[in-house]
């Protein structure tokens, strides 16, 4: 199908007045050599499909560049339907709309979201509404739409290019998407780049995150726990239980008295959480599947199961903050957020926490937690302990000592939570 497809473009390009094509990389090859460059090396180049096959032909001169088509998923289907198909069903798909789903997004500078260089550089990669791509195209942001070129980039649109494990490094490193330093310093990840620079011949086994993560190529890009480790149905295990129910209260998924709400659904919409056995379980099966490639099944079940307890101890330093949290709201000592009809922080939200024992438990929560389990699944033993584990030991010490001063504070009539009453009724006078 595809080659068939790649077939017919190229004849449809072909068929165009030779000056249509040339016009543009003339034109370019003077403006933008990088670009020609890019795609008289592609694979594009190679069968035909030409400037016209993806842009349209209404642009034909320097004086009307915004009568190019930019490409979006849509474009990339006429001719790699299947590829397409598979990326919608995934996470990477929903990365636009999870970004735009975080309570906390409306209060970040538009620069930083749909400006495409803060969250937004990345979670452009998803899927976009014809209303999200005109407001942004009005807006004066019409580029970056294809979502595909995040990882083929333009204009060379690389097969090769985006089987390499650095594809995936622009998005996936740093703050709390370090997956990036967790396996280039995993014996996985050295392997790797050892076989990239020739010390191992290529013969080695050296998985790179799409041997893991994208298995024969598909572009769904799955993981069994999901972003956030929280899945139902709950743990058998009472206290790990019972700390889920803590953390998914803080998510907003499940209200104080642990019923569903309505930002379940968003949640379920986004794909960020396993919802039901079965889908994790397939997940797992998978990931097993491919370990067992180079491992006994024995050692690859364990490893993984490393990994579950990783997340179970976690969540009982996780449930513990939250706890700490919920007290000062219930006692009065610290005030809830605006809006809020329960005594449960929200941690998706926490870009708007006011006090620094608020942010230090997003931190806790979105960094740290992030770090001891993915460090785990990725074989990366400092990232799991010093980034992930150790940091949420400390960050549990210090909410309970603020808590503690806080309390202090509110006893003799002054602290921080007072501090801030004081600082909110100056800035209303």
């Amino acid at each position: 199908m595809l080659r068939a497809a790649l077939l017919t473009a190229a004849m449809l390009a072909l068929a165009l007045p030779l000056t249509a094509a040339e016009t543009c990389v003339d034109c370019h090859r003077e403006r933008t050599p990088g670009l020609v460059g890019d795609w008289k090396t592609s694979r594009h180049a190679e069968v035909g499909v030409d400037c016209a096959v993806c842009h349209g032909e209404e642009n034909n001169s320097a004086d009307d560049p915004k009568l190019a088509k930019i490409p979006t998923p849509e474009t990339c289907a006429e001719c790699h339907e299947d590829q397409v198909a598979q990326f919608k069903k995934g996470k990477h798909a929903l990365a636009w709309a999870a970004m735009n789903a975080r309570p906390s997004a409306h209060a970040q500078p538009v620069a930083m979201m749909e400006g495409m260089k803060g969250c937004g550089g990345c979670h452009k990669l998803g899927i976009k509404t014809e209303a999200d791509i005109r407001k942004l195209q009005t807006d004066g942001r019409g580029f970056g739409l294809a979502s595909c070129d995040a990882c083929h980039t333009r204009h060379a649109f690389s097969v090769k290019e985006a089987r390499q494990p650095q594809a995936c490094q622009t998005c996936h490193m740093g703050f709390d998407h370090p997956q990036w330093e967790m396996y280039s310093a995993s014996k996985h990840g050295v392997r790797a780049l050892l076989k990239q620079s020739g010390v191992l011949p290529e013969s080695a086994a050296a998985p790179t995150c799409q041997t893991c993560h994208m298995v024969e190529g598909n572009h769904e890009v799955r993981a069994p726990w999901g972003f956030l480790a929280v899945r139902l149905p709950l743990p058998e295990d009472e206290q790990w239980k019972a700390d889920q129910v803590t953390i998914l209260q803080a998510l907003g998924v499940l209200d104080p008295l642990g019923n569903p709400t309505a930002r379940l659904d968003v949640v379920k919409a986004a794909d960020v959480a396993r919802l039901d056995q079965e889908s994790w379980q397939k997940g797992r099966d998978q990931m097993l599947g491919i370990c067992s490639k180079c491992h006994s099944r024995s050692f690859a079940e364990e490893e993984l199961q490393k990994g579950d307890d990783m997340i179970r101890e976690a969540d009982h330093l996780m449930a513990e903050a939250i706890r700490v949290v919920v007290q000062l709201y219930e006692d009065r000592v610290l005030e809830k957020p605006e809006g809020y009809d329960h005594a449960f922080p929200d941690l998706l939200a926490f870009h708007d926490a006011p006090t620094v024992l608020e942010q230090r438990l997003f931190e806790m929560f979105l960094k740290h937690r992030m770090r001891a389990f993915q460090g785990t699944f990725h074989a990366n033993p400092d990232y799991a302990l010093w980034y992930g584990w150790s940091e949420m030991v400390r960050d549990l010490t210090d909410i309970k000592e603020m808590a503690a001063e806080m309390r202090h504070g509110k006893a003799h009539g002054h602290g921080e939570a007072h501090d801030h009453d004081e600082e909110k009724k100056a800035v209303s006078d």
